[in-house]
């Protein structure tokens, strides 16, 4: 028995969709391959909310610390205001902030990241320790010029006061 041909085209037509759309898929460029304003590839782009609840693997922890993939990292090159734990309501008000902020940063575009200088790569509670970086630029070193961090190395800055 003959099929009538608009059957036969529909058909056609729906077995063929999949298939161009996978061909879609295979030009469209990799999250890895986002492009920073001076053309380079930067090789990591997220959707970045902020952490909660007990399963976390892309999230902001704090202004300092991420998950990403899976992994706990630590902002190797900046020190931000606790949340966890903050020693007055100044430091967890701005410490919010500061996490907004790089989740902000973060969510805006590809960025990669860079092992510290000295090769150091795991802090004392097991994080990832790693520079994040957008167009050869640290994020972190904006959250310390918007006042929302310290750099890391420097004189521990006093989030309550005097």
């Amino acid at each position: 028995m003959t099929r009538p041909a608009p059957f036969r085209r529909r058909w056609l037509a729906l077995a063929a969709a999949p298939l161009a759309a996978l061909g879609a898929l295979a030009l469209w460029p990799e999250a890895g391959e986002a492009q920073d304003s001076e053309g380079r590839g930067e090789p990591h782009r997220a959707l970045f909310p902020v952490c909660s609840g007990p399963v976390r693997v892309t999230c902001v922890v704090d202004g300092d610390t991420i998950w990403y993939r899976g992994t706990k990292i630590r902002i190797a090159d900046i020190d931000t205001p606790e949340i966890a734990r903050p020693g007055c309501p100044q430091e967890r008000a701005l410490g919010e902030r500061a996490t907004e902020r790089l989740r902000q940063l973060l969510n805006a575009g590809g960025f990669a990241l860079e092992t510290p200088p000295g090769g150091r790569t795991r802090d004392r509670y097991g994080r990832e320790l790693r520079i994040v970086t957008r167009g050869g630029q640290s994020i972190g070193a904006v959250l310390v010029r918007e006042g929302l961090a310290t750099r890391w190395g420097g004189p521990r800055r006093r989030w309550c006061g005097a």
